[in-house]
Formats: structure tokens, C-alpha cells, sequence
């Protein structure tokens, strides 16, 4: 058993991946989900994939190989911040891409009306197009959501039971929130968010319902370096899961070997098994 990062922003233009990779190899992880926001970004993932899952991992600095193996698997699909952009052409795309069998989950998709960067009612629709391509090919759905919980739920409620399963992405809510995305069903993805002394509180309270059952762990990574670790850097790395991990351990007085080994099945099961 072993760490899985099940959201990393691994094109990030401030990440070199053959480094990222080394060092979270070094922290222990064997598994991370690349995530995508855009279609061109999803078949640029499913490239990266496609490059570390059949060559032994190199450190560019050092020039040393490693002797673990590390598996990626990717998201597809367009990210509320984008929903403008898509047409019809565009979910025709998606369904190609997703043939691909290292696309794990449909996403990130879901609403943003925080920064609406998209429309309002563009956003809707793209959602529920992506909602509908996951039910019809049988896969599930990694959700952005930001102050639009009760739309996101609203969706969710009618597309629930056709979805494979829902992954509520970077969940930063309160305990009422949790509460219902887990009445649905969805597993919560926690991140360095909850190591916020200020931004984490109502998340800090929250854990505490969270059943380990439905608990994922992720870095959103170069985003939300976690502000309890010392000393801070610039940017999140996957090699920092173990950390915040161990802070939710603290948290809610479960043992970490627990928190490690629930995170690990629940990824394990979701991201990293050959679709059927």
C-alpha cells in the first residue's frame, strides 16, 4: 500500500514532470490523476499518460532512474471556466477521447458562479452534457463546484443513480455541504485546503462526518500548498499527500495507517481498475 494522489495539475506550465514524478515517487505514491480542464487538455493528458505508463521514470536532474513504478491515469472533459467555448462538436469529441481507457472519469466539469467566467445557463448546459455522456458510457464524473451548491445538487439529484460515481472534487464546504454530497453518494476529495488555519475552518469540522469510506486524497497541485508545512514553497507538489493526510489523521483521531489505507482502496477502485 501506498499513497494515490487523485488530482494533480500536471501540465501546469510551473511543473517540470519528470521531477514532480521522481519526488513523489520518493514520498511513496504510486498512482496520480491528471487533471483536465479543457479538451485539448485532456488529449494532452492522455499523452502524458500514455508517456509515463510505458517508460521507467527519470529525475532530468540527477539523470538517475527509479526503481518504483508510477501509474497515471487522466480526467477529460470542460471545466465550467470553459463552458462558453463548447458547441455540439465539442461532446462528439469528448466521447472519442474517452474511449481511451486511461481516462478514469469525466472532467472536471460542474458549476462556477464565483467567477462565471462562463455564463450562467452555458454552464448548465455543458454540465449536463458531460453528465449525460458519463451515464451513457457508464463512467462517472469529477465535479468542480463553487457558490453553486444548490444548482450542482439539484443536477446531481436527477443524474445520480445513472452515474458509475461521483467524486466531489477539492471539496472546501461546510458539514451541511458534505452532508449532501455524501446522500448522493459522492466520494470527497480533500486537499491542503484543510491545513488552512483561516480558509479551513468550517472544512477542519466537517472531516469529522466525513466516513473514510468515501474519502479521497489530492493536492491540486501547483494549487493549495498546504500552510501548516514548513518550509512554504511556491508551488504544491503530489510528494505532499502524506502531509495532509497526516493532519486529517490528527483531525479526527483516526490512525493514519487507516486514513492511508481507505484513501488508497477508494482510489485504487475509482481511478486505477480497467473500466469494463
Amino acid at each position: 500500500m501506498s499513497w494515490i494522489d487523485t488530482g494533480v495539475n500536471l501540465l501546469d506550465p510551473r511543473f517540470t514532470p519528470d521531477d514532480v514524478i521522481a519526488r513523489a515517487t520518493q514520498a511513496d505514491l504510486s498512482h496520480m490523476l491528471v487533471i483536465s480542464s479543457t479538451l485539448d487538455e485532456s488529449q494532452k493528458s492522455l499523452k502524458l499518460c500514455d508517456h509515463y505508463n510505458s517508460s521507467t521514470l527519470i529525475n532530468s536532474k540527477t539523470t538517475e532512474y527509479s526503481s518504483t513504478k508510477l501509474r497515471l491515469a487522466c480526467t477529460a472533459g470542460i471545466h465550467p471556466h470553459y463552458a462558453d467555448q463548447s458547441n455540439a462538436e465539442s461532446w462528439t469529441k469528448l466521447k472519442t477521447i474517452i474511449a481511451d481507457k486511461q481516462v478514469s472519469v469525466i472532467g472536471e466539469c460542474g458549476l462556477d458562479f464565483n467567477r462565471n467566467f462562463s455564463t450562467k445557463s452555458n454552464q448548465l448546459y455543458a454540465f449536463e452534457q458531460q453528465l449525460n455522456i458519463a451515464a451513457e458510457n457508464n463512467m462517472g464524473v469529477y465535479l468542480h463546484e463553487r457558490d453553486a451548491f444548490d444548482e450542482q445538487i439539484s443536477l446531481l439529484e436527477t443524474y445520480s443513480k445513472s452515474l458509475k460515481f461521483m467524486v466531489t472534487h477539492c471539496f472546501t464546504g461546510n458539514k451541511d455541504q458534505l452532508s449532501g454530497y455524501l446522500s448522493l453518494g459522492c466520494y470527497i476529495g480533500i486537499t491542503g485546503w484543510l491545513c488552512d488555519p483561516k480558509r479551513g475552518r468550517a472544512l477542519q469540522e466537517a472531516v469529522h462526518y466525513l466516513p473514510l469510506s468515501r474519502l479521497l486524497l489530492e493536492t491540486d497541485a501547483p494549487y493549495l500548498f498546504p500552510k501548516n508545512l514548513k518550509p512554504r514553497q511556491s508551488k504544491n507538489e503530489p510528494c505532499n499527500i502524506p502531509h495532509i493526510a497526516s493532519y486529517l489523521s490528527e483531525l479526527t483521531n483516526q490512525s493514519i495507517g487507516k486514513v492511508k489505507q481507505h484513501a488508497y482502496d477508494n482510489a485504487l477502485k475509482l481511478f486505477f481498475n480497467e473500466r469494463n
